[in-house]
């Protein structure tokens, strides 16, 4: 199998082969973007493995390409160059030895051969030659073109010993297989359960990015399923692994919660590519199994999850080194609301508690309710069906008071500044208690958010605290 004519159609690679000519070291393009080439698939990272120094060629792919941005990296005997959208990444050849205790390898120089041993799977194994003699020969000593037309992950040595060299192998095996819809070979998943303990090696940041790829591949829960048979969710995400089960009790059960959450994934998956949405879908019932308790009259209940959800949101993204800014926000608030616009359906419900979760929801409302209805994960065709319609009968009262009342992500007249001005005193309890009056009354729809009430009101609510104005709007 040649790939000549593929390889034509970019000039770095013709660049790449000139340069190892020149420098005298067998080159081949090795791993992710030759799979991605067999499988049609788009790839911007292209690996480079060469018979020799791949800091060495990298400089003279630089110098021939044109002085091209290059990178070295010493102290792993790496290099990076940057042509137009392509980040090209050089590296010798080498073999790998480990020690039990660590996933970092003994590195010695080796042949390409050593190379393609100490890949992770065969569909990662493949090369192809940029040498002169045989330009564009691809070489499969694992048959990992077999291997990907039968959809197959396997590794090219023992499984064992692949996996307990470096654990985090078990991750990526289940990684591309929820991105590729691709089978585990069977000896291989054996292999990730029995070695499953050795994940503790590997730190939280490197398990999270793989967790992370599974999250946003097509089929999430497939993914989620493997880390769960595997043994391997249980250790890495606890939380997620304690939500499966269903106890029964007087002939009362309850729906197993860690499928309902991969339905509800899924339900995401298909409407959002968002990283963060996924994980609220993920975290918005978290906490059933804390909650969890037996009402004789009603079954099964778990009253204030959301909110235990919510406050348990940012302990799990500080344990899996995820990020604890604005996006672990946006996860807590989708978690805490995600029942209230359900409750927005009855007829009797006021405006009140439709500006309010406007209010508190803001600019996140529309991912809200998206979360919303992927929670809809009823068989009954007829039940999802007038769900539906009552999510869009939520839709439009949230759209119509908005619209009459502007109240999302609003900003009271009243500010601290003016209370402070108006009464002649300096920050204190008492101005915050104003705030959080003027702030209820205009959610609660007594007020207006203008001045020429807002104020009269403020005034009021100072003088029952035992205030006296100093100073009057028109003054």
């Amino acid at each position: 199998m040649n790939f000549k004519d593929t390889l034509d159609q970019n000039s770095i690679f013709g660049i790449v082969a000139k340069s190892a000519k020149q420098v005298g070291f067998d080159t081949y393009l090795v791993g992710g973007f030759v799979r991605d080439l067999l499988l049609e698939r788009p790839s911007k990272d292209i690996d480079i493995v060469c018979v020799g120094s791949g800091i060495v060629l990298a400089e003279e792919v630089a110098k021939q390409g044109g002085n091209l941005p290059c990178n070295t990296f010493k102290s792993f005997g790496t290099a990076m160059v940057k042509f137009h959208e392509y980040e090209v990444e050089f590296v010798g050849a080498r073999r790998e030895s480990y020690r039990r205790e660590s996933r970092k390898p003994i590195v010695e120089d080796g042949t390409l051969e050593d190379d393609q041993n100490r890949r992770d799977f065969t569909i990662n194994a493949l090369a192809i030659s940029l040498n002169e003699d045989n330009y564009g020969d691809l070489v499969d000593p694992f048959g990992g073109v077999e291997d990907l037309n039968k959809k197959n992950i396997i590794t090219p040595l023992e499984p064992n010993i692949t996996f307990s060299d470096d654990p985090l192998r078990m991750m990526r095996a289940i990684r591309f297989a929820s991105q590729l819809t691709f089978d585990i070979d069977p000896d291989t998943f054996e292999a990730i359960s029995e070695n499953k303990e050795r994940i503790s090696i590997v730190s939280k940041e490197r398990i999270t990015d793989e967790l992370n790829k599974i999250i946003l591949s097509p089929l999430p829960s497939y993914g989620f399923k493997l880390l769960f048979t595997s043994g391997l969710l249980e250790i890495i995400f606890p939380e997620m692994y304690n939500l499966h089960g269903v106890e029964r009790r007087d002939g009362k059960g309850h729906k197993d919660n860690f499928y309902h959450t991969l339905k509800v994934l899924d339900n995401v998956s298909e409407k959002s590519t968002d990283l963060w949405l996924r994980w609220a879908a993920i975290l918005h019932d978290i906490a059933k199994p804390p909650t969890k308790r037996f009402n004789n009259r009603v079954g099964w209940t778990f009253h204030g999850h959301e909110d235990k959800g919510a406050r348990m949101t940012p302990g799990i993204f500080k344990r899996l080194k995820l990020p604890l800014n604005d996006k672990m926000k946006f996860v807590q608030k989708l978690v805490k609301l995600h029942l209230r616009p359900i409750a927005l359906v009855k007829k009797e419900v006021t405006d009140s508690a439709v500006r309010r979760l406007l209010f508190e929801a803001g600019d996140d409302i529309d991912a809200l309710m998206m979360l919303c209805r992927a929670d809809i994960t009823s068989k009954d065709g007829n039940k999802v069906k007038k769900y539906l319609s009552n999510f869009d009968y939520v839709e439009t009262r949230l759209e119509a008071v908005e619209e009459s009342d502007k109240v999302r992500n609003f900003q009271p007249v009243i500010t601290g500044e003016l209370i402070m001005k108006t009464f002649g005193i300096k920050p204190s309890r008492e101005v915050g208690q104003i705030k959080d009056h003027v702030r209820e009354a205009i959610l609660d729809g007594k007020i207006k958010n203008i001045l020429e009430e807002a104020h009269p009101f403020m005034i009021n609510i100072g003088i029952e605290l035992g205030l006296t104005p100093v100073k009057t709007e028109n003054e």
